[in-house]
């Protein structure tokens, strides 16, 4: 990185160029879609809740648009990915957090389906369309993480709700490396990177349906980094020219709790190939989308 401190203030202009953002109705995709628009950009809202996302394009600004997407049914992202001509950066952000155990419309555990799957169709999905990058969100909980190649979905295991949120964030981490991998054995142009937001306040504290929530929102008024710090790092993986595939980008401060974005490192497990070439063959089989850059 050039010099400390990044910030949104540093993004260059984005005049003539296409970003796709997952989950702008609020939160992280919120910030990062105002930041988008603020920079000159052309921003997709793809997001389920379009009543919020509308509101957030209206105060973008005209080169803001809201599209469906409903990363949970397969069905809405493949007619989402219809929509889409071309796109310069995909943003692969929305996510749910520890959810009470429930399934996707294709009968996937909820939190490995839209964080995971949802987001692997729809990247297999435009990936002919999309000219520069793709930006995949990870957590630092991928560290709980574990891939498990014979159960994906807990048909055998107790869920366990952190559990299962750590492996559908290793699992981004692993499908952004392994995509590129794949791109640059291809020769393609196009770069796949990883972010992280650190420990930011989001709506996704205050989905566990459980006493858990309250301990959240304690947790985040003394400890959590705001939206618009946590979206730094994200705005960095999607425009920074210094950026190259590969890279997994999150906060510089302590623990990567917080901070201004820098490169961090993978774990072990997140760079295990042979366990990423699983996973991508299994998620080709479970979305029935197959791509080969």
């Amino acid at each position: 990185m050039s010099h400390d401190h990044w910030t949104s203030a540093d993004i260059t202009d984005q005049t003539g160029r296409r970003f796709i953002v997952t989950g702008a109705n609020s939160g992280l995709g919120e910030v990062t879609a105002r930041a988008l628009g603020a920079a000159g950009a052309d921003v997709v809202l793809a997001c389920r809740d379009t009543t919020k996302g509308d509101a957030v394009a209206r105060s973008i600004g005209p080169r803001a648009h809201v599209r469906w997407l409903d990363l949970a049914d397969l069905e809405s992202v493949r007619a989402f990915a219809h929509t889409v001509d071309s796109v310069d950066v995909l943003i692969n952000n929305a996510g749910v957090m520890a959810v009470p155990f429930r399934h996707t419309a294709d009968g996937f555990e909820m939190q490995f389906g839209t964080n995971h799957l949802g987001h692997f169709a729809l990247t297999g999905l435009l990936y002919e369309k999309i000219t520069d990058r793709v930006v995949t969100m990870s957590s630092g909980l991928h560290q709980i993480g574990r891939i498990h190649l014979d159960d994906l979905n807990y048909e055998r295991r107790r869920y366990r709700r952190w559990a299962a949120y750590g492996q559908s964030k290793l699992a981004n981490l692993m499908f952004a490396l392994e995509l590129d991998r794949r791109l640059a054995a291809a020769h393609s142009g196009v770069k796949s990177v990883a972010a992280h937001p650190g420990y930011a306040t989001t709506n996704l504290q205050g989905r566990t349906e459980s006493f858990q929530d309250s301990l959240m929102s304690v947790g985040g008024r003394f400890v959590a980094q705001t939206a618009e710090m946590g979206a730094l790092p994200e705005l960095y993986a999607a425009t920074s020219p210094e950026v190259t595939g590969g890279l997994y980008i999150g906060p510089d401060g302590r623990s990567e709790l917080r901070g201004y974005p820098t490169i961090v490192g993978p774990n072990g497990r997140a760079r295990d190939r042979a366990v990423a070439s699983a996973l991508w063959d299994k998620s080709e089989r479970l979305t029935g989308v197959r791509f080969a850059p």
